[in-house]
């Protein structure tokens, strides 16, 4: 038993009005209070974090409040807001005078993928920044968010060995996801040798409040428990963890989340057998209305196949705000890494499956709205 590497998301922050720059000072400075107090110091932000607010809130909640070297703070470098090379250090500089520091603990890339990495960072020179913003001691460690499959992550890391860390989803429902790959991008981390950051562990809040089923198991087990604790402690188990970010909303979460990882323990066996119970029952409550997709990884007439588009769909369904799930990031990028447009379909036509089961219907619905909904579409000549 021992401290977990527990980090503090500034994602989704308290705030006072629908305003989301309008965040509740007063009680996000007990929130850091409490979260020092119990012995954590890691803090993640970024540039667009409540429109710029959660940069600005730092600042007043820690770095104003507390010596520079009681914390280590991370902030992200905009990728998708990048157009030209000027403004990659226009905006570091901005970061930096907007969170108060001479220097960041961990600097990021924020929501690499296969395309925004050929066409903007590289274009515009970013690790070649990096490494020298790094030799200024402006920053400690490089290290950069993922957004794509697990084969691309592996080209990434091969190409620049500068990284030290990486920022990937990882959740028990994610976990063998077809396109979030959680295994599989935690796998090549490891096998690079790289530090571990992980974010979503609660999925946007999804896993904190479990189907009936799954809530009489884990109750069952352990009555005490919450909920969201499930997922945090099975990410927490991992080796080799910078830290587990949870974006905590208010004082309550902050309270429940150091109470277990201030000694922490992973996951034994028959809880590890619960939670693997939890994620079929999670998957099963959603429109699809199964755990396994096997049967339609055949349907993969353009690279992305429907098991990938109806398991995302399946799972954005069940995230508290649907149109923000993160699988909309993954499936532009599966797109664009294949060539494909936003007017182009990855599943033209009829869908028959080999038990003679048409399921056009329901996986057309499904790329709809995954393609209605995707957070970037990519411009690039066809492959």
């Amino acid at each position: 038993m021992g401290k977990g590497n527990l980090g503090f998301g500034l994602m989704r922050l308290p705030q006072r009005s629908a305003q989301p720059t309008d965040i509740d000072t007063q009680q996000l400075s007990k929130m850091v209070d409490l979260f020092l107090e119990s012995g954590f110091d890691y803090f993640d932000t970024s540039w667009v974090y409540h429109n710029g607010g959660s940069e600005a809130a730092i600042r007043e909640c820690l770095v104003e409040r507390y010596p520079r070297a009681r914390f280590r703070l991370a902030s992200k470098l905009p990728t998708f807001a990048i157009t030209k090379e000027a403004q990659v250090g226009e905006i570091f500089q901005k970061q930096l005078e907007r969170c108060g520091v001479d220097y960041f603990d961990y600097y990021l890339f924020h929501n690499v993928n296969g395309i925004r990495y050929r066409q903007v960072i590289q274009d515009t020179h970013m690790f070649e920044h990096m490494r020298r913003w790094k030799a200024e001691g402006k920053i400690k460690h490089i290290a950069f968010s993922f957004h794509d499959s697990a084969d691309v992550l592996d080209q990434i890391l091969a190409q620049h060995p500068e990284v030290e860390a990486v920022q990937i989803v990882v959740n028990y429902v994610d976990w063998d996801s077809y396109l979030v790959q959680s295994k599989a991008c935690y796998e090549v981390v490891r096998r690079h040798g790289r530090q571990v950051i992980i974010m979503e562990p609660v999925k946007g809040g999804m896993l904190a409040k479990a189907p009936q089923e799954a809530e009489e198991l884990m109750r069952a087990e352990h009555p005490d428990w919450s909920i969201a604790s499930w997922a945090v402690r099975f990410a927490a188990g991992l080796d080799g963890l910078l830290a587990v970010l949870s974006g905590m909303s208010n004082l309550e979460q902050v309270q429940d989340n150091v109470s277990y990882m201030k000694e922490f323990q992973p996951l034994n066996a028959r809880e590890t057998e619960i939670v693997k119970q939890a994620k079929r029952i999670y998957r099963e409550s959603g429109p699809a209305q199964t755990a396994d997709f096997s049967k339609y990884e055949a349907v993969n007439p353009r690279g992305v196949s429907a098991a990938a588009i109806l398991d995302a769909y399946n799972s954005c369904m069940l995230q508290p705000v649907p149109t923000f799930g993160a699988e909309h990031n993954y499936f532009s990028a599966g797109k664009a890494k294949y060539g494909l447009h936003k007017e182009d379909l990855c599943i033209p036509g009829q869908v028959v499956l080999e038990d003679g089961t048409d399921a056009t219907e329901l996986i057309h619905k499904a790329e709809a709205f995954l393609n209605e909904n995707s957070f970037f579409q990519y411009e690039f000549e066809k492959f």
